[in-house]
């Protein structure tokens, strides 16, 4: 790649902020790419605390009527892909990794890992998952006044932005409703009943009664009920959440504690309704993942880690919601200089972003692109030979025909 542009100067498609803090991080960019007709991607190299990294910045100017902006998911919330088979499979010209996810329960000794992401997710316009509690979620330590609800989206009128997802819904049972206190997450609310749909998947609902609201590695409840509905009336009980895929008209309702109580009074040939919604505050999103805000109003968020630097993934909006940036570093947490979460919200408003949030990263980070030939997307910022590893979902950019 050739051409470097100086911190302050044009980035891309997006013009970077007057006056922009010493203490950004140095950064050189390659030449820009056309991806497709209002995509465009280009490499970079960032000289912060840690030293020198490399990175990928895809641009995609959400005002133009034939680009979109998705969920990529392997087709069930309790399921992981790679990016390049999530993207390839659904024709998108670019992607990164999304949300963090349950990726181990070394806490839980015999309880499976779902794989499932930590906040909410919603693609095309539907809602897939609720947010476990901020205890139970993955990731760097949320800072003050975010929660595992927040998300970055698009909505109907394509236009991005941040928000936060709030689960509405009631559990009808015809003795009265019970308050929905999880959809297909792997980590209910202490006390909490929680719906499980044809959108999870497969793997095992045991997960959702370990932990508290507050500590991800409490044990496991014994105090636990399940309730299996199909075309509204209770077709089975058990005394412990079970696995195995729900099939579509089929709902299946895990409750711990107070909420396994409520659940028991349940009987076969009982009749039983699910009603929900993923609220949010400025108003429906057509795509949304769950992310760490890092950066709003083009201001870094107080309370971010400025010691540790990683490998990282980020997506930001700016342009008035109409610029979407999706970045991802070279290498691996362990190996590469990396950036700090604080170095990762300055390097995203200097790109051009108002808002943006921190990705899971590590070994997860991953930014594709479909270039000139390509049969399908093609990863950026992975070494020769390094493993991509499978996650539960990602940004996919695409071009509406």
């Amino acid at each position: 790649m050739t051409g470097i542009a100086a911190v302050g100067m044009v980035v891309g498609e997006g013009a970077l902020a007057p006056g922009a803090a010493q203490s950004a991080p140095a950064v050189g960019y390659g030449r820009t790419v056309s991806v497709a007709p209002g995509i465009s991607y280009r490499s970079f190299t960032v000289t912060a605390s840690h030293g020198l990294t490399r990175g990928h910045l895809v641009v995609a100017d959400l005002s133009n009527p034939h680009v979109k902006v998705d969920l990529l998911t392997p087709g069930a919330v309790a399921a992981r892909a790679k990016v390049t088979a999530m993207a390839d499979a659904l024709d998108a010209v670019a992607a990164v990794n999304g949300d963090f996810f349950n990726i181990s329960e070394t806490q839980h000794p015999g309880v499976e890992a779902t794989g499932a992401s930590s906040g909410p997710a919603v693609a095309s316009g539907r809602p897939l998952k609720a947010a476990v509690p901020d205890g139970q979620r993955f990731g760097p330590t949320l800072p003050p006044g975010t929660t595992a609800r927040d998300v970055i989206g698009v909505d109907s009128a394509r236009t991005g932005r941040l928000d936060r997802l709030t689960l509405e819904g009631t559990v009808d049972t015809g003795r009265g409703g019970l308050r929905l206190a999880g959809l297909n997450q792997y980590a209910l609310p202490v006390d909490g009943v929680g719906a499980f749909t044809a959108k999870w998947g497969s793997a095992s609902r045991a997960r959702a009664v370990c932990g508290t609201d507050t500590a991800r590695g409490a044990p496991c409840t014994k105090d636990t009920y399940e309730v299996t509905v199909r075309r509204g009336r209770v077709v089975g009980t058990s005394a412990e959440p079970g696995k195995g895929p729900v099939p579509v008209g089929t709902f299946v309702l895990v409750g711990r504690e107070k909420g396994a109580h409520a659940l028991s009074a349940l009987r076969p040939g009982d009749r039983a309704g699910l009603a929900y919604r993923l609220r949010a505050r400025r108003g429906p999103l057509e795509f949304a993942v769950g992310g760490m805000p890092v950066l709003r109003a083009r201001t870094p968020l107080n309370g971010l880690d400025d010691r540790t630097a990683a490998t990282r993934t980020g997506a930001g909006i700016g342009g008035h919601g109409h610029r979407l940036y999706l970045i991802a570093l070279n290498g691996s947490a362990e190996n590469d200089a990396g950036l700090t979460l604080a170095e990762l919200a300055r390097l995203m408003r200097d790109m051009g972003a108002d808002d943006a949030v921190n990705l899971d990263g590590g070994g997860s980070s991953t930014l594709a692109t479909r270039g000139p030939g390509d049969q399908g997307v093609v990863v950026r910022n992975r070494p020769p030979g390094t493993f991509e590893r499978a996650v539960p979902n990602g940004i996919g950019v695409f071009v509406r025909r």
